[in-house]
């Protein structure tokens, strides 16, 4: 990238390429974002954003905009929101959140609004809103049974929004469903395990994979799989690592490839979840430690990791992950502004 970046987010726009934007709040109010075109490999600057925020949450809509919303800049909360247009390659403002909030997360919900849920800001967030695209605007939707930060929200094949763990006055199991057709969240089923800055992926069944995370007694190796059908969460095999601050993503064989992370150091390894055996197994690791990157899956089928840190120096490097050999290649060296 030209860029240096952690906590960022990274989109896959409806043309293949991945959009990264973010960064945390420095002297150089640094509010650059670029793309990356899998077919060439170039990295290339687009539109500035239009203010510096980290911590922030971005969401591919269904017209193909991405709604970039909330974070940290500095130490300020934010409520902005902006639109980027791949057409003309910009940014716009568009409606304040009714709350700012960061470490909230956002959801893409089928009749093409926006959920966000939960976050923080002086303190830890039980409210809810929902964007409306063609108007530009945030209204008040149902809040969540607990207040929540550091969790995770995955939009299911019957399209209610499952929110599980995070943190309110301690490390939560709870998980709780919005149903887009009242508005309304109930609880469901709790994890086993309490954690939060877990990683959750909707896999080709309809279940979600919960991955690691923080527990009160340390950092989590284990892994559980929730079923919609029945509402319960289960035990599946744990990882090789313990780790916070990783990725994981949903390959196109429908494995599960976590990487990077830290447990008290920061992660090169990787790791691929097989769904037909529940069970973990080593892949080629990353050639650079990192955490608090990005991880994404291109219509190719690779994986592109981009950016993170290691707990001293943040990275401008990228690397791609081919699943069908299990190699990790750089990613960073071409660049065009």
């Amino acid at each position: 990238m030209n860029t240096t970046r952690y906590y960022h987010t990274a989109s896959i726009l409806k043309n293949g390429l991945v959009l990264i934007s973010g960064r945390p709040f420095d002297d150089s109010l640094d509010i650059s974002t670029e793309l990356y075109d899998p077919s060439t490999g170039v990295w290339t600057n687009t539109g500035k954003m239009c203010s510096q925020r980290a911590h922030h949450k971005a969401s591919v809509l269904t017209d193909g905009k991405v709604l970039v919303t909330g974070g940290l800049q500095g130490f300020d909360q934010l409520a902005s929101a902006e639109l980027y247009d791949p057409s003309t390659g910009s940014w716009i403002n568009t409606g304040n959140m009714i709350t700012a909030r960061w470490q909230h997360t956002a959801s893409t919900l089928a009749n093409g609004t926006a959920l966000i849920a939960g976050g923080q800001n002086v303190e830890h967030l039980v409210t809810s809103e929902l964007y409306n695209s063609s108007i530009g605007l945030w209204t008040k939707t149902g809040n969540m049974t607990i207040a929540r930060h550091r969790h995770t929200a995955s939009v299911l094949t019957n399209g209610k929004v499952l929110v599980a763990g995070g943190l309110d006055d301690k490390i939560l199991s709870s998980a709780e469903l919005y149903d887009p057709s009242t508005g309304l969240w109930t609880k469901t089923d709790s994890m086993n395990d309490a954690r939060m800055w877990h990683t959750a992926s909707v896999l080709a069944n309809g279940t979600v994979l919960v991955t690691g995370g923080k527990h009160p007694i340390g950092t989590l190796s284990s892994a559980e799989l929730y079923d919609p059908s029945t509402e319960s969460w289960i035990i599946t095999g744990s990882m090789h690592d313990a780790r916070i601050f990783h990725t994981a993503s949903v390959l196109t064989n429908g494995k599960v490839l976590v990487v990077g992370g830290t447990n008290g150091h920061s992660l090169s390894s990787a790791e691929l979840y097989d769904p037909s055996t529940g069970l973990w197994t080593k892949t080629i690791s990353l050639n650079t430690e990192r955490q608090s990157h990005t991880a994404s899956v291109l219509t190719n089928g690779k994986v592109l990791v981009v950016g993170g840190f290691d707990g001293l120096s943040e990275f401008n490097s990228a690397e791609l992950y081919d699943p069908s050999i299990e190699v990790c290649k750089d990613a960073s060296s071409k660049n065009t502004t």
